[in-house]
């Protein structure tokens, strides 16, 4: 499994607004895409910083949407977000909700 994590400011007082645009959406462009597993949307306290972390199935599934739906992801959000999100990307070594065990490390 692979994940993203994509953490950007939010405009001031918009944090409701962006988690009932997230779930209206966001959520639906990336639950039609190949490989898409799950998704947890985080704001920090005070509703200036979010992060999204996206689970995929494989590392290309995860690059397939990164060239494609983003872009129309990000201009979804683009109205309650400053500045150009930060994305990372990741191996999922350990799970409880997908059940991967953690891997053994020399």
């Amino acid at each position: 499994m692979f994940a993203r994590s994509v953490s950007f400011r939010l405009k001031p007082g918009r944090s409701t607004e962006f988690t009932k645009t997230f779930d209206k959406d966001v959520l639906p462009v990336l639950r039609k895409q190949k490989g898409f597993q799950d998704e947890i949307a985080l704001v920090a306290p005070g509703g200036e910083d979010a992060v999204g972390i996206s689970v995929w199935d494989l590392k290309e599934s995860a690059e397939t949407y990164a060239r494609g739906s983003y872009e129309a992801v990000l201009k979804i959000l683009q109205p309650l977000i400053e500045g150009t999100p930060q994305v990372r990307t990741y191996e999922v070594s350990s799970s409880t909700f997908h059940k991967i065990g953690g891997r053994a490390i020399a």
